[in-house]
């Protein structure tokens, strides 16, 4: 039963985090982010936001900072959007599965083009 709670607590907390890094951050170091999921651990007192983030590997670090920086700010505002007894500190961390993908799918496109041309 409480596997549930946590997988929706952790789908809430992504919707949450989504809105709030498009809607109220005004950083502009902050560029195009997707949160592509959330972990959270069993007791709720820890969240792990993965974020997949457009740009180059400079970009993405100075992206990831600027979140980290404004960690407690995100954190006070998904309290206040999202009713628990204890808001879960959260770990922000680069979900580079997307990137994986797409560079298989190319790999995958290489392969079928030299198979007609052969």
């Amino acid at each position: 039963m409480a596997k549930f709670r946590v997988g929706r607590v952790g789908e809430q907390i992504k919707k949450e985090i989504s809105t709030i890094i498009q809607t109220e951050l005004k950083d502009p170091r902050i560029g195009f982010i997707t949160v592509t999921g959330v972990d959270v651990t069993n007791d709720l007192s820890l969240a792990r936001v993965y974020l997949s983030i457009l740009g180059s590997e400079e970009q993405k670090e100075e992206t990831l900072k600027a979140i980290g920086r404004a960690n407690g700010f995100l954190r006070s505002e998904l309290g206040r959007r999202v009713r628990l007894r204890h808001t879960p500190v959260m770990e922000f961390r680069f979900d580079s599965s997307i990137e994986y993908g797409s560079h298989i799918e190319a790999l995958l496109q290489q392969l079928n083009k030299d198979s007609r041309e052969s």
